[in-house]
């Protein structure tokens, strides 16, 4: 029989910075939760857990492993923990944090993003304890008559009372009728699992509370949910997601994360330092003291955040190497990870930036020469057909923005 952790020290792990938007919901679930925990301490079988994702890119970012790091907190405390790719609830799209429908994706497309997803997942779970499943086996199987059933157990104006779709509904902009059916599907993921524990962000709760609604109507003991604040974005306001262009991603250049975090806006420091890092509460309380009386600076703040970051997901040295690199780039030198391309023969700079792969197409170096946008060797360029780049054995550097380097390298 395995053992576990005492019932306070595992509670005082799993629900830290957990939110809910209400003082009566904590006290429920951190009271079932408690118990769940005891039962399990007691019978020595493992609470089932489980988190889904939907598919939607085949990459993951720093919003994303808010909820894998507590996953992650489940299995090393003993518990089965359960990565739900949402292969079919992915080709819906979840309307939670949405002001309009999300594009929908096909199976195949779904799939396709789940191979990824999966692998960058592991770097957060451990892969040896971590069960993946598909939420298509199940739901792809449910006929029209089950969704009906389903759809039995709610109504409109509990669905109408959200935010996301009473806003819409105010301006009369449509909320289709496959919207309401996402959550639906979640909550027979529940049941299918059949799960102690289901975790979410916090704009989630609905459709994790739908679960224990239909778990409680099957007759089925209705799982807990614990919900965790949303990570913002690189603009500071709204959530993190890689189809706002806001993102940070695990997979991206250490040099890349640590000037993503450096230049973030001042205010993010806290809500990033509290869901992404190893940080305990009072290292972040007490950095976080210094900033409001100015004993800390906030770049320096910052630059200790992206430090840690970098470190989670490639390590100390990369991290370390990443914060030299950040000095470089903001002299416009270029970071030791950029690429290199090759030179054999001269070229103008829209043929290099487009053979290079710098850019899709000539017609967009174009546009970002003529908006000052591009520098070789320090200097700003403002003619890409007459600027010539020559084999001359030696190296140029090339600078799109203030991110993307090349260093173009002779093969003479």
């Amino acid at each position: 029989m395995p053992e576990f952790p005492p019932v306070d020290e595992q509670m005082a792990i799993l629900m830290r910075g957990v939110e809910f938007g209400d003082d009566q919901t904590r006290t429920n679930m951190e009271a079932e939760l408690r118990l769940r925990i005891e039962e399990s301490r007691e019978s020595g079988r493992p609470m089932r857990v489980y988190c889904g994702f939907d598919p939607t890119s085949s990459d993951l970012h720093l919003g994303h492993t808010v909820p894998l790091r507590k996953l992650r907190q489940f299995q090393e405390l003993g518990h089965t923990v359960i990565f739900l790719i949402g292969t079919f609830t992915g080709t819906i799209g979840d309307p939670s944090d949405k002001e309009s429908a999300r594009t929908q994706q096909s199976l195949e497309e779904a799939m396709d993003n789940a191979r990824g997803f999966t692998q960058q997942a592991h770097r957060v779970l451990d892969r040896e304890k971590t069960v993946i499943d598909y939420n298509h086996r199940w739901l792809g199987e449910l006929d029209f008559g089950g969704v009906i059933r389903l759809a039995s157990h709610f109504t409109v104006q509990q669905f109408l009372a959200r935010d996301n779709f009473s806003n819409r509904h105010a301006k009369g902009e449509p909320i289709w009728l496959h919207e309401f059916f996402y959550a639906l599907m979640q909550g027979y993921d529940a049941i299918m699992l059949d799960t102690d524990v289901q975790i979410g962000g916090t704009d989630q709760l609905f459709n994790l509370m739908a679960g224990r609604t239909l778990m409680s109507a099957r007759g089925m003991r209705p799982q807990v949910v614990l919900t965790f604040p949303i990570l913002v974005g690189t603009d500071g306001h709204m959530r993190m997601s890689k189809s706002t262009g806001n993102h940070i991603g695990i997979d991206e250049a250490p040099g890349v994360i640590f000037t993503k975090v450096v230049n973030l806006p001042d205010h993010t420091f806290q809500n990033f330092s509290e869901l992404v890092t190893r940080w305990s509460q009072e290292e972040i309380d007490g950095m976080v003291a210094q900033m409001d009386s100015g004993e800390l600076e906030p770049q320096a703040a910052k630059r200790a955040l992206a430090k840690e970051i970098v470190s989670i997901f490639h390590g100390e040295k990369r991290a370390e190497q990443a914060a030299v690199d950040a000095v470089r780039m903001h002299e416009g030198a270029a970071p030791s990870d950029a690429p290199q391309f090759r030179l054999s023969e001269e070229m103008n700079l829209l043929e290099l930036m487009s053979a290079s792969g710098l850019v899709r197409s000539k017609g967009e170096a174009r546009r970002l020469i003529q908006q000052g946008g591009v520098r070789l060797n320090g200097e700003a360029v403002s003619d890409g057909v007459l600027t010539l780049v020559e084999p001359n054995g030696g190296e140029s550097i090339l600078q799109v923005g203030k991110k993307r380097f090349l260093r173009v390298v002779s093969t003479e």
